[in-house]
């Protein structure tokens, strides 16, 4: 049982240490009252697509690669257009603001964290946020959505740990 909590703690450390150096913070957002703004902000995942499926088999087909899956975690950089800066996984975006990360084994059960961060180290990011979530239907699949600091979608770049 101790083993349990430790390694579950030393998950906490690594995911509060990496938006620490990614330069994360909390943002809040203005609230919304209007139906169309609460869709867009709260809302729901858009539909898996037939590409999406077979995108995500293939990448659980292939596996893990070495890298730092091997220490339990993964760690992606993606750039604001959907282009995957560095890091592990399959990056695919369906809309503004709107990702999924695909990896090479199941994180259903997993522990997912995301900020807004530049893939480079020339400045501090515009302000946002960014929400992730198990993506749908996808075991090996993560869904993240990034906002501006009005809370309004917008294409954002983002670092994305997730610990299995």
């Amino acid at each position: 049982m101790t083993g349990f909590f430790r390694r579950k703690a030393a998950a906490v450390a690594i995911a509060a240490l990496a938006l620490a150096l990614a330069g994360g913070g909390i943002a809040a957002a203005k609230p919304t009252t209007g139906a169309v703004e609460t869709a867009a902000r709260g809302g729901q995942q858009p539909a898996v697509t037939a590409a999406s499926l077979k995108s995500a088999k293939a990448t659980l087909a292939k596996g893990d690669s070495i890298g730092t899956q091997a220490v339990g975690f993964y760690a992606t950089v993606v750039n604001g257009n959907g282009t995957k800066a560095r890091g592990d996984g399959v990056v695919i975006k369906y809309g503004v603001g709107q990702y999924e990360v695909q990896f090479g084994s199941n994180v259903t059960r997993g522990v997912y964290v995301a900020t807004i961060g530049r893939p480079d180290a020339c400045c501090i990011p515009a302000g946002g946020e960014a929400v992730v979530a198990a993506r749908l239907q996808t075991p090996n699949g993560v869904f993240i959505q990034t906002r501006n600091s009005t809370g309004s979608p917008a294409d954002l770049p983002f670092h994305l740990l997730v610990h299995r």
